[in-house]
């Protein structure tokens, strides 16, 4: 039986470079991916780059109220048309995929016997869980946890939001790509993987 895999980790752990070089291993042994990221995830529009400056188009975007599972299945198709088959879907940014989505994801791999690799962060800036990630914790078959370090050294497992140089703690759960260029710009949003010790001292203590 295929498998749903969570492969997660803070900010930084290199989780879209873990995709692409699953996608390049499968490739290099003659079988074909899917590639796909959550509509909502509008950095690099329909890209999954890396931090190591590696690029690639998506197959689909999954929007918010996509059954994802129809969205496969209609790419496999078009597959097969050509005489070809799909040995594994990949998706890159699962947090801001819907539980029903996640659902999508466990009925391919077990009805219709593709792996499914699904990477992510499990938690927002204020430490509460994604609901794609929540439901991906608890159904996929396979966990596995990419790690990164804080700035102090320790294990990254937080993500901080930083808006113009200063850790903010308030806000809505998603903040994507929120500043732009020039002088009358708002401040850009960044985010750095925290450790729980740097956490606490930046946001005073505080969790949620």
């Amino acid at each position: 039986m295929a498998k749903l895999y969570f492969r997660y980790g803070a900010m930084n752990s290199g989780k879209s470079t873990a995709l692409l070089q699953a996608a390049y291993n499968y490739e290099e042994r003659g079988q074909r991916v899917l590639l796909a990221k959550p509509a909502i995830d509008t950095k690099g529009a329909s890209e999954i780059s890396s931090r190591l400056g590696m690029t690639r188009e998506v197959d689909f975007l999954i929007a918010p109220g996509d059954d994802a599972k129809q969205l496969f299945l209609a790419r496999r198709d078009d597959a097969r048309a050509h005489a070809d088959d799909i040995a594994c879907l990949l998706i890159d940014e699962a947090q801001f995929l819907t539980p029903e989505q996640v659902d999508d994801l466990f009925r391919i791999a077990v009805e219709e016997g593709i792996p499914v690799l699904a990477y992510g962060i499990r938690n927002d800036f204020l430490t509460h869980a994604f609901p794609g990630s929540a439901r991906l914790l608890a159904i996929a078959h396979s966990l596995e946890e990419l790690k990164t370090i804080c700035r102090c050294g320790r294990k990254a497992v937080f993500n901080g939001r930083v808006i113009g140089g200063r850790f903010v703690f308030d806000g809505d759960q998603v903040a994507i790509d929120e500043g732009a260029d020039g002088p009358a710009a708002p401040e850009v949003t960044t985010y750095e993987s925290l450790c729980g010790t740097c956490y606490l001292q930046e946001s005073g203590g505080r969790l949620g």
